[in-house]
């Protein structure tokens, strides 16, 4: 949604984004705080956050205003938007991935609760230094409620059958990997894509302009090494790599539905949860509902890394802020909720009460005991989070370019373009490529 669009937004439509509210009177001078929070895709995962953050006002002695806001019709795009024209609204928001970028004037640094949590708890991932740092400063805090990873979600049962990959023997619930585990990379996808396309159940991978599909085709462009601008906002399209991924492209997709152009965000959960895909990229809310609605699906699916390329293995990464408004009329209080949001307690909360869902930004925290008991079957989400035996990096698209150039290049959904043009459209690959570049130095003028 282009910028000028967000900031007309009104603060009828802001307040019309909001669910009903949730109040915790203290007894003295804690202050009010306004907290506007992501609404989860798992509806347990609201009532997990309300319980922690009822119980810390009741502690702390603050009033609680609590408004959950849906990303359905980028309504939080749209709170965000308002109360930022307006400087005015709620004291913390919950920000989507590229979103601190876009109102890092007017967000309150928060090094002070990065450099405590940091020496807690280790090591950060780099992407969310990239998404949450501006000019040296934290302007938001990673948030554990909703942020996702998407990688690969897979039939086990049409697997096995159909392409001879045994997915569990792979990639199991624990910390030993099979011994297929380093075939599993690019060529062995395109194989299986071919076995189970033949078979009647075609790989669900959108390539629309949307994040299901920019993630997971971000992710195939950089284990290529196919970087269209680097880390400079230098222009580097015309590239091996980016040659050799399009006609690797051009191979798989092939084998993939032929309307997989069109889909939506949802054509790919549809495709799994109707049993007639055997994977997609995906996070655990499509196994979730195959577990409500398709029981006979869910309980023969099965979490594991991406494929690997020539420069790596790659797992797309969607992750959301924590951010204090530097207008806010209750800083300390808001800062003070989100260092604790973010302790290692709180956090196996929301993990356990999302099924798995929720990634906390500190490989220290991908141990929780969630991923290696849900199911079924049991285990199915164990590899959901990016642990060291994978030998995997999480990785948002159209990285590592400047994050004002990134995100034009992302929400255009350039790389899944670029297929469009020559696999639908039969161009040649120095012809998109030449049309890359030229929209390339659109963003950067923008």
């Amino acid at each position: 949604m282009p910028r000028r669009t967000l900031l007309r937004a009104s603060a009828i439509g802001a307040a019309a984004s909001a669910l009903p509210l949730v109040n915790v009177h203290g007894q003295t001078s804690g202050g009010r705080l306004a907290l506007g929070l992501w609404d989860h895709w798992v509806p347990a995962g609201n009532d997990a956050m309300r319980k922690i953050v009822t119980e810390w006002g009741q502690k702390n002695r603050v009033e609680i205003q609590l408004d959950f806001i849906t990303s359905v019709g980028n309504k939080n795009l749209l709170t965000i938007a308002a109360e930022s024209q307006a400087r005015q609204g709620h004291d913390m928001l919950s920000f989507p991935t590229w979103e601190v970028h876009a109102q890092a004037e007017k967000l309150e640094p928060l090094d002070d609760i990065m450099g405590r949590l940091s020496q807690k708890y280790g090591a950060l991932n780099p992407i969310v230094e990239y998404l949450g740092k501006v000019q040296g400063k934290w302007r938001a805090v990673p948030a554990i409620s909703g942020s996702q990873n998407k990688p690969a979600l897979g039939r086990i049962d049409l697997l096995k059958q159909h392409a001879g990959i045994d997915i569990q023997e792979m990639f199991p619930a624990n910390a030993n990997p099979g011994s297929k585990a380093a075939d599993w990379n690019w060529d062995t996808f395109l194989r299986a894509a071919e076995a189970c396309q033949k078979a009647g159940v075609p790989f669900g991978l959108p390539a629309g302009q949307f994040t299901d599909a920019t993630d997971w085709i971000g992710s195939l462009f950089r284990s290529f090494g196919a970087e269209l601008v680097n880390a400079k906002g230098d222009i580097t399209a015309k590239s091996d790599g980016v040659r050799r991924v399009l006609e690797y492209s051009q191979k798989l997709f092939a084998f993939l539905p032929a309307d997989v152009f069109s889909w939506d965000d949802a054509s790919n959960n549809r495709a799994l949860i109707s049993g007639k895909s055997a994977l997609i990229f995906n996070p655990p809310s499509a196994w979730a509902v195959a577990k409500r609605d398709a029981p006979q699906v869910s309980e023969h699916c099965w979490t594991f890394p991406a494929p690997a390329g020539a420069q790596g293995r790659f797992t797309p990464y969607l992750p959301y802020f924590w951010g204090v408004w530097s207008f806010s009329r209750n800083k300390g209080a808001a800062k003070a909720l989100v260092e604790f949001l973010s302790e290692r307690e709180q956090a196996a909360a929301m993990v356990a009460a999302s099924n798995g869902y929720d990634i906390p930004p500190f490989t220290s925290m991908t141990d929780f005991d969630t991923w290696e008991k849900e199911g079924p079957p049991t285990g199915v989400v164990y590899n959901y989070p990016v642990k060291p035996h994978h030998k995997a990096e999480q990785f948002i698209a159209c990285y590592p370019a400047p994050p004002e150039i990134a995100v034009q290049m992302y929400n255009q959904g350039i790389q899944a373009k670029m297929i469009a043009r020559v696999v639908q459209n039969k161009e040649p690959i120095d012809r998109t490529i030449a049309w890359a570049e030229r929209e390339l130095e659109g963003f950067k003028r923008g």
